[in-house]
């Protein structure tokens, strides 16, 4: 008896009919545009689906619930003869609805009886493909059903309590590394023939968003005038977007100048943080144009969220890919009509990855292919932006083009290290108000005995962010059993100054700095002989990345350093505001020259034009995120010039600069557990605290 899978089966077939539990008779009649399907159809064609290629071909003595529903219910398989025209569908009033509910009852008996039967692989297979059809159809009963109601004046809600699509903080690129991967499915568990077979697949280094694009950021777009902007398109989709005036996705209307968007629960003011979703291909790959940047291929796709860089990834919306629906390398379709079901697909489609907040629980898998024509937005498709891995000067100039396009402009805070806010950064730690290092250097002076006990013989120490190496001393004074000293920072000048004082002090320790982005760990090479590798990351440097990011960071760190390794990271805890708020804005004036220090290399670099005097620093706190945020302010409405491009800041906006975030004990420890460590011991300074905790992998 195969339990499992009549359990299965009952399941899928429930759900189905709860779906449609909330609608009218007349709700499941109507076809609103030839690519949707009335709910009548959808619940006749799934249970067809098992009677014809099942109960018809694996019981002799069965007999068809109707011989007329073959013709009426087939969708698109030639081998099986005519059918309805698909525009045409919504004309079928007969049979009604309840003649339909019998032969869901029908097949589901005798479904019932075959599944209590011995089957072979070949026909559990078939079932399997069966039940992942019907989820298949129940998202798309949604889907099509959400554009039925879109055309209603009275904008119904299907149901007032549907999954948020919910949204979140703004999405960052993180690094993924390139190579030789295997792409498509394991074999292990159901997948469609299209998801195999697994094959090698040749990658380039690139960046990839952890997140969705909101729709915020697409009003940014939109407020870009993106629609009207021939350049950003692709020729196909700015012909069809002018003949069908798009102005914004699918079920976006301005409601008395305000956007709003038709949900499933109904007609909803926009919600900016929420994803962005109901956009075709061409709308995709122009906001990626607009953004600086591209959509990812699937293989990318696939090899970032299997390696844990992606969040957002089947609960949203389906992401384009720029990927065209093609075979993978030895692909054959069955010969049996089964074999209509992807394989004749495989022309003028575009993949989408991931999953939707309708997609059915358990559906989904990283090697899932759906396809859509480009032109198509009635589904739930959203996108996440991928980019090459550019030169540092290339990559300094594309991110403030993207940080000053955004509706919230921002820069990443790793771009004040040059040498002169490297220098700055000293003079603000000597500051009576910013007591984190001074706090750190008096914890690391007084347990380094302790840390250096976990470090074994021969070991290699590793700095992320190194500096001036100056508290680094104190843990190489207490640890004579290194091999090597490995310090990694962005500002070149900072680490040549601190690696010749080194290599005088500790002149039988091998140094070995290296120039970088520390996070982007795949694209450095250590050249050590070391077989243990300790990292070491203090300073609260942590508390700079988003919570994605800092994830993302321990779990690169992680697979840096290797098996048994330790991590030791200082973090600045949670404290009273006062003292945070005048940490990151003291009486000397040292912390604002070194925020505004950031449009001074703009301006030496990328040839800007800004007035560091039109700006004035702020810092405050963030209750909602456990930060010190910076900014800096304009003072008034002003245009200014960088890389080549023209931004505008109104009076009183903001360009966010840095995000320091506070901790607790819990709140690191439950970081670290989603990147995979376990907090080993961890010390606590007096007031003001910070901490130094000891991650194993």
């Amino acid at each position: 008896m195969n339990s499992t899978l009549l359990e299965r089966y009952l399941q899928v077939r429930h759900h189905t009919a709860t779906l449609v539990a909330p609608l009218s008779e007349e709700d499941m009649v109507v076809q609103s545009m030839p690519d949707a399907s009335p709910v009548k159809w959808h619940l006749a064609h799934t249970t067809w689906f098992f009677e014809t290629f099942l109960l018809a071909e694996q019981k002799p003595d069965y007999r068809p619930f109707d011989p007329a529903f073959a013709y009426l219910f087939n969708s698109y398989y030639e081998t099986l003869g005519p059918r309805q025209p698909r525009p045409q569908r919504g004309l079928l009033t007969r049979p009604p609805l309840a003649r339909l509910w019998a032969y869901r009852a029908h097949v589901d008996e005798h479904m019932n009886r075959l599944l209590q039967q011995p089957l072979d692989d070949d026909l559990a297979a078939r079932v399997e493909l069966g039940l992942a059809h019907e989820q298949q159809h129940q998202e798309l009963l949604l889907m099509d059903l959400l554009h039925l109601f879109s055309l209603s004046p009275l904008k119904p809600a299907y149901a007032e309590h549907r999954p948020a699509n919910y949204g979140g903080q703004r999405g960052y690129f993180v690094p993924a590394p390139g190579g030789l991967i295997e792409l498509g499915h394991s074999g292990d568990g159901f997948a469609f023939d299209n998801e195999g077979p697994r094959h090698s697949f040749y990658l380039q280094p690139f960046e990839i968003s952890d997140r969705l694009v909101s729709n915020g950021e697409w009003l940014a777009f939109i407020e870009a005038e993106g629609y009207r902007r021939a350049e950003l398109w692709l020729a196909d989709g700015w012909a069809l977007s002018q003949a069908e005036n798009w102005q914004a996705p699918l079920y976006w209307q301005q409601v008395g100048g305000y956007w709003q968007e038709m949900t499933l629960g109904g007609l909803q003011p926009l919600e900016l943080d929420a994803t962005v979703t109901h956009i075709s291909y061409y709308e995709a790959a122009a906001y990626a144009t607009w953004a600086e940047a591209r959509l990812p291929t699937e293989a990318e796709w696939e090899h970032a969220a299997g390696n844990g860089l992606l969040e957002q990834i089947d609960e949203v919306a389906w992401q384009w890919t720029q990927s065209a629906y093609a075979a993978y390398p030895g692909f054959r379709p069955a010969r049996t009509a089964i074999g209509e079901y992807n394989g004749k697909f495989m022309v003028n489609q575009m993949v989408l990855r991931g999953g939707a907040s309708v997609t059915p629980i358990g559906h989904s898998r990283l090697s899932y292919r759906n396809f859509y024509y480009p032109a198509q937005r009635w589904m739930f498709s959203g996108l996440r932006l991928a980019r090459d891995v550019a030169p540092p000067g290339d990559e300094f100039a594309r991110d403030v083009i993207t940080g000053l396009s955004t509706a919230q402009k921002r820069l990443a805070p790793k771009y004040f290290y040059d040498a002169t806010g490297s220098e700055l950064f000293e003079a603000i730690c000597r500051t009576p108000e910013y007591y984190p290092t001074r706090a750190e250097t008096e914890l690391l002076r007084r347990i380094a005995p302790q840390l250096a006990a976990q470090i074994p013989t021969g070991a290699a120490l590793i700095e992320f962010g190194s500096g001036a190496s100056e508290k680094t001393r104190l843990l190489l004074d207490a640890t004579p059993q290194l091999a090597a000293y490995l310090p990694i920072d962005i500002s070149e000048t900072a680490l040549r100054k601190a690696a010749t004082r080194l290599r005088r002090e500790y002149p039988q320790l091998q140094i070995d700095p290296q120039v970088a982005d520390f996070s982007q760990l795949a694209q450095l090479y250590l050249a050590t002989g070391a077989q243990a590798r300790v990292g070491f990351f203090p300073g609260s440097t942590l508390g700079n990345f988003s919570q994605g990011e800092a994830v993302q960071f321990l779990r690169s760190v992680r697979t840096f350093l290797g098996p048994n390794a330790r991590f030791i990271v200082g973090v600045d805890m949670l404290k009273d505001i006062a003292t945070l708020e005048a940490a990151y804005d003291d009486a000397d004036g040292i912390t604002a020259r070194f925020n505004k220090n950031l449009l001074v290399r703009i301006n030496r670099e990328l040839q800007g034009d800004f007035d560091p005097d039109a700006f004035d620093h702020l810092a405050a706190w963030n209750p909602h995120e456990n930060c010190m945020e910076m900014y800096l302010v304009s003072r008034h409405e002003q245009q200014v010039h960088a890389a080549g491009q023209r931004f505008t800041f109104a009076r009183g906006e903001r360009l966010h600069t840095e995000c320091s975030h506070k901790y607790s004990v819990e709140s690191i420890t439950r970081l670290a557990a989603q990147a995979g460590w376990t907090l080993g011991q961890y010390w606590l300074s007096p007031a003001p605290q910070v901490g130094l905790f000891i991650l194993k992998s």
